[in-house]
């Protein structure tokens, strides 16, 4: 498959919305020389209300749009897509293809001591049953609970990240999770890291938090190595951001996400 790629191409990016930016934000800092595409389904978000045939469909033609750009790595870095389409997009691409979900699981299971294992989502995320199925195939002992957190997305997006309604929204989710006895917590949406200080104080620090853009981007490091397709240009790397909407203060939240400005800004239609 190396011998169809190459080293110089960007990597390939993929949300229902912004907060895949997440994701971005963890690859610039630990892949610093590696250009990047980023998509953001901005007109269609949010996915999780949508039929899974309409899900694999839009990301089919996401997959389409970033292949066509020469990517060398596609990385799906929202929770909902990773769990109803990832077969689709490994079936379209010749490219390796990394999702959310699996780093996830992987780097909760090399966290745990006790093998209880906490996972927070949004409610299509969590009734997919993704997660449970990633960590079980690897580790059949494994204890999971599952929480599904529908008002955190809005909130976040809402900028309220040490809010106090926040913070007793967190208490409320987290009351029943924590009292299986759980010593990993997998925040499975790529919106959950803008407030992972706050969880963190919510589920005090025996409860390791695996933060899903930390886990993508170091699987992305070390796929990378395995394929040998680092960039060899130690120069300033270009990133796009490729976008179906503009919507009502994408600008500031999509700054909020990234945790710089954000440039090479393109509304395309699919």
């Amino acid at each position: 498959m190396n011998l169809r790629l190459d080293p110089c191409s960007p990597i390939g990016v993929f949300d229902s919305g912004v907060g895949g930016l997440t994701v971005v934000r963890a690859l610039m800092e630990r892949l610093p020389f590696e250009s990047i595409h980023y998509f953001g389904d901005t007109a269609r978000v949010p996915y999780g209300i949508k039929s899974v045939q309409t899900i694999a469909h839009y990301t089919t033609q996401i997959t389409e749009f970033l292949l066509a750009r020469q990517v060398k790595l596609l990385i799906i870095a929202c929770n909902t897509m990773a769990a109803v389409s990832a077969q689709v997009v490994r079936d379209l691409s010749p490219a390796p293809v990394l999702d959310v979900i699996e780093a996830g699981a992987l780097t909760a299971l090399s966290a745990s001591q006790n093998l209880r294992i906490g996972v927070i989502g949004t409610p299509t995320t969590i009734n997919s049953n993704a997660y449970a199925r990633a960590i079980h195939a690897v580790e059949p002992r494994a204890r999971l609970t599952s929480q599904a957190c529908a008002l955190f997305v809005p909130l976040v997006e809402e900028g309220w990240l040490e809010h106090p309604v926040t913070r007793l929204t967190a208490q409320e989710y987290l009351r029943p999770v924590l009292t299986e006895g759980v010593d990993t917590l997998v925040l499975g949406c790529t919106h959950y890291p803008l407030i992972k200080p706050l969880l963190q104080d919510v589920t005090g620090p025996g409860v390791t938090l695996v933060d899903s853009a930390d886990a993508m981007a170091e699987r992305a490091a070390a796929l990378l190595t395995d394929m040998n397709l680092h960039s060899p240009r130690h120069a300033a790397p270009q990133y796009h951001y490729w976008i179906t909407d503009v919507p009502l203060r994408f600008q500031a939240i999509g700054e909020r996400f990234l945790g710089r400005g954000l440039g090479n800004v393109h509304v395309v239609g699919l």
